[in-house]
């Protein structure tokens, strides 16, 4: 245990996390212009992409507007239909191209980076015009040639990348939520206490 948390720790130091905060001022951007974030992974991955799509549909830790946010593995019925008629690698990638407009941004979560449904929806994302970002372990891969940018966690174990993935989901969430305030101006005290009421 005291290992895991080391490199918890070094991995944690080592992962460049200006360019997610960088992210979350561009991406608070996109959403206050009416744009939207789709998210997407497998396993831990895709519960920690409806984590970042929860957060900002619904609040991180200051009030504001609710934003666009899908996370493309949580409509059951969409994604079984899909993997049914068209095979599992294109269960992402045909929503991308339902959802997505130009100027959206699609995130996508991958240990390895070598998800072929992940990979599928970067591809399609690009021909549409929408931005991508990975969130990915080390080493090269095929998700990072598929997206326009990555954060790559340097870590050996698939846990250690998670864990180092769901810290970074909320450090985009925080920074994202300060934009908004800056951009917006913050919600004054009563009214952050009506909605929690």
């Amino acid at each position: 245990m005291h290992q895991h948390l080391t490199e918890l720790q070094r991995a944690l130091r080592c992962t460049d996390t200006g360019r997610v905060e960088d992210w979350g001022r561009r991406l608070a951007a996109v959403l206050l212009d009416g744009g939207r974030l789709l998210a997407c992974g497998n396993g831990g991955s895709a519960a920690e992409a409806q984590h970042l799509t929860a957060e900002l549909v619904g609040r991180f830790e200051d009030e504001r507007r609710p934003l666009s946010a899908i996370a493309l593995h949580a409509d059951t019925s969409s994604l079984t239909a899909l993997a049914n008629d068209y095979g599992y690698r294109d269960v992402y990638a045909r929503q991308v191209r339902a959802h997505a407009r130009p100027g959206d941004v699609l995130v996508c979560l991958s240990t390895s980076g070598a998800s072929e449904n992940v990979v599928a929806a970067a591809l399609a994302a690009r021909e549409l015009g929408v931005r991508t970002w990975a969130l990915t372990g080390e080493g090269p891969s095929a998700l990072l040639a598929a997206c326009d940018e990555a954060v790559q966690v340097p870590a050996a174990a698939a846990s250690t990348v998670q864990e180092v993935h769901l810290a970074l989901v909320h450090l985009l969430c925080s920074v994202v939520d300060a934009e908004v305030r800056h951009r917006a101006g913050a919600v004054p005290a009563a009214g952050r206490e009506e909605v929690q009421a």
